[in-house]
């Protein structure tokens, strides 16, 4: 197993249950206590897990809400195949929404340069990348930043979105699952979201498998709201079943 593969389990095994633990984690994965203690130092740079005596808790747990760029460190690999995936599911010409969030940035970068679209922004690093392309009316939406996910939110934010119509919103969210629907962690940034869906015809989710182990503060649509969710091959069967049973068409890249 290499090193990012084992990583990414123990941050599942943390988020699963809580807690993991140097000693039994070495153990299991027959390597020495030093190794784990490096793919835990390693993680908590991510912004991911948090170190405490003897091992380490998600910091899910603790309420803390990972930077932007911390989040931009994990599951790369993942999501670079769910974004670039979610080209299929641009239209032709017309307008789009693209929330703020890690895995959408990536779609910002390789939205294709032959169509003629209007995207909605509410991120400001987004909005720069988008405003170099010549095929792309950009348009930015105000309101107050907010510093650890660099996205705009309260009524400035929401008025325009209130009257506009467009295709396709592709959604970030920080945790997902049928029995709570998509959540993140500032009520905020739920309103900007749920109002983002309410603008759309239709709404793509991207979101890698371990955002559908976590629930967060603030509700912002069930999953029956959402037309399609565009993941990675790391979600287990079993949660897809429950997802498609719900409603979205489910696209593992």
């Amino acid at each position: 197993m290499y090193a990012e593969e084992r990583q990414q389990e123990i941050l599942r095994r943390a988020r699963a249950i809580g807690r993991v633990d140097v000693v039994t984690l070495g153990e299991e994965f027959a390597v020495t206590t030093e190794t784990i203690r490096r793919d835990l130092t390693v993680l908590e740079r991510a912004g991911v897990l948090r170190r405490v005596h003897g091992g380490a808790i998600p910091v899910e747990r603790l309420g803390f809400e990972p930077e932007l760029a911390a989040r931009d460190e994990v599951m790369t690999a993942e999501k670079e195949r769910i974004a670039k995936a979610a080209v299929a599911e641009l239209p032709e010409d017309g307008a789009i929404i693209i929330d703020a969030g890690s895995t959408t940035g990536r779609l910002v970068r390789i939205l294709p340069a032959d169509r003629e679209l209007t995207v909605i922004v509410n991120s400001p690093p987004l909005a720069t990348v988008l405003a170099t392309r010549a095929n792309l009316n950009v348009i930015m939406l105000g309101g107050r930043l907010r510093g650890r996910t660099l996205a705009t939110v309260d009524d400035w934010a929401l008025r325009p979105l209130s009257r506009l119509n467009v295709d396709v919103a592709f959604m970030a969210a920080n945790g997902c699952s049928v029995a709570k629907g998509l959540t993140t962690p500032d009520p905020a940034e739920a309103a900007i979201k749920r109002a983002m869906i309410k603008a759309a015809k239709r709404s793509v989710l991207l979101a890698d498998h371990t955002k559908f182990a976590d629930t967060y503060l603030a509700r912002f649509a069930s999953v029956h709201e959402i037309d399609v969710v565009i993941t990675d091959t790391g979600l287990d069967p079993a949660t897809v079943a429950d997802v498609v049973a719900a409603g979205p068409e489910v696209i593992r890249a």
